[in-house]
């Protein structure tokens, strides 16, 4: 489990209703709620007025408590000497609460944000920033007509854009599009983040993201108890197997990586690398007998074992030295994967299953989460999106309702075990409900057989006993972060050559 004191830190994700609870929460300690809008406005005053010129500028205010931070920004940037035009999403009587408080200390002229607003925001044209305060986090509906035309005018002149907590038209849990959504410089949000500030598209529509301080409790968070975080050394470096003093390469792992026919084995070999330069203390890869000659000719710490043409796996699963297993990349979708991936759950191993392994039960994704429920372990799954989707073709996405967020974590639960759903914002879903979305990967491991490398490197954590959630935050992260080391030209063999600075690294965070 996260530890508790890990409430304090950043990387926590609040959803849009968790969010309103510390609201709620601080707000029931006696902190008004008018106090908490004052600082989330002065927040963004201040974000604008260090990171931008002091331009003409237009704040964009909707009905909600979004738009009363937006008339505590207009008013703070305005004092300030900042020329500004304020524009509001229906009528000013209309607004209730802390924002017609916060809308009445505005003694400037209101233009009109709605059906007549459009043509009127030709203007628009003529300031050189926007405060998008119209709606947050919370966004129930499509945007279209006259706003959704407003949004689109703004992204085609190409301004800039400061986004209050989300960029309006972004689901705050999902990232998604609601019919159409501002393109922000950057953004302010308050307390914690949220999903949508980590996950594709409103990862991409954020731009630069700054967290503030507005005065919720962070006692709230224990009451609260989060499951989603952002991926962090935080959360995990407590459980990473480091090598004791007294140790050595049986007591740190045996892995086993299953290997494809001569054609398809750099898959394995790359898997195998990885396993062996995260710590594992001994790794071999088990081949067919034509394999052989490929892996000998480029293998020397890695071991060869092999079991036939016919891909019976029993004899090497009847040694209990080789306990952790890794089967699917460069396997084949075919009748012989399928076996040999039963055959692993079967004799209870600790396992990875990837790739070929998995699309192999595409139309019967039943068989494999029964043969991991018979297991008694909870094996890694590591699917990309098309793999995915094969074995849960009911959570595909479809129109802007799809959430990939309650996706892994449905998944998770369904299969019984640890769901990596890779992609630019990788999540890993536990069973239990826990989801941690990584943030760190670079685009460049959109590249062929980087998954191995991370099925590798998940290999060679469980292999060392790490438990398989904590083993895939491990993973992802030291793959990202070790892609980001290498930079720009990157190829999937260059990942695990990065992971001993990597390491180095994170060896001195607990020192």
């Amino acid at each position: 489990m996260i530890d508790k004191s890990l409430y304090n830190a950043q990387h926590m994700l609040l959803t849009v209703q968790e969010m309103a609870r510390a609201d709620q929460i601080t707000i029931g300690a006696g902190i008004l709620g008018a106090d908490l809008m004052e600082a989330a406005g002065l927040s963004v005053a201040r974000h604008v007025m260090a990171r931008y010129d002091q331009v003409r500028t237009i704040v964009l205010c909707g009905p909600g408590n979004n738009g009363g931070d937006g008339f505590v920004a207009a008013r703070i940037l305005q004092e300030a000497g900042w020329d500004i035009t304020l524009a509001l999403l229906g009528d000013r009587k209309s607004l209730s609460g802390d924002a017609a408080l916060m809308a009445a200390k505005w003694d400037g002229q209101i233009e009109a944000l709605g059906p007549d607003g459009v043509k009127e925001h030709d203007a628009v044209k003529g300031h050189g920033l926007v405060v998008d305060a119209i709606f947050g986090a919370g966004l129930v509906r499509i945007i279209d007509g006259a706003v959704g035309a407003l949004i689109t005018k703004i992204n085609v002149l190409g301004l800039n854009v400061v986004a209050v907590d989300v960029p309006s038209g972004i689901d705050g849990n999902s990232g998604q599009i609601r019919g159409t959504a501002l393109k922000a410089t950057s953004t302010v949000t308050f307390f914690r983040k949220k999903p949508a500030h980590l996950l594709y598209p409103g990862k991409d529509y954020c731009g630069d993201i700054e967290v503030t301080d507005i005065g919720l409790l962070t006692r709230s968070l224990a009451e609260i108890s989060p499951k989603i975080f952002c991926n962090d050394p935080d959360l995990w470096l407590g459980q990473f197997p480091w090598a004791k003093a007294n140790a050595h390469k049986y007591n740190r792992g045996h892995g086993v990586v299953v290997s494809g026919g001569a054609r398809h084995s750099g898959a394995a070999r790359l898997a195998a690398l990885a396993a062996l330069r995260i710590g594992a203390g001994l790794v071999s890869v088990a081949c067919p007998d034509d394999a052989i000659l490929p892996h000998a000719a480029q293998l020397t710490a890695v071991m060869i074992k092999t079991f036939g043409a016919a891909g019976d796996l029993s004899g090497l699963l009847d040694d209990p030295r080789l306990a952790s297993w890794a089967i699917g990349p460069g396997c084949g979708v075919t009748e012989q994967t399928k076996s040999q991936v039963l055959a692993v759950l079967a004799a209870g191993r600790p396992c990875i299953i990837d790739a070929d392994g998995l699309s192999v039960f595409s139309g019967q994704p039943d068989r494999l989460f029964a043969a991991i429920k018979d297991s008694g372990i909870c094996p890694i799954l590591t699917p990309h999106a098309g793999e995915f989707f094969r074995l849960f073709p009911d959570l595909k996405e479809d129109s802007g309702d799809y959430d990939k967020l309650s996706a892994a974590k449905i998944a998770a639960k369904r299969a019984g075990a640890v769901i990596i759903f890779k992609g630019p914002d990788t999540i890993i879903a536990s069973p239990d409900g826990r989801l941690v979305i990584n943030d760190n990967a670079p685009p460049t491991l959109a590249t062929a057989g980087s998954g191995d490398v991370l099925t590798g490197l998940c290999l060679g954590l469980v292999a060392q006993g790490m438990a398989p959630f904590m083993a895939a935050c491990a993973a992802v992260w030291i793959h990202g972060a070790a892609a980001r080391a290498f930079g720009p030209g990157l190829i999937s063999e260059d990942i695990a050559g990065q992971i001993p600075d990597i390491l180095k690294n994170l060896s001195q965070i607990i020192r």
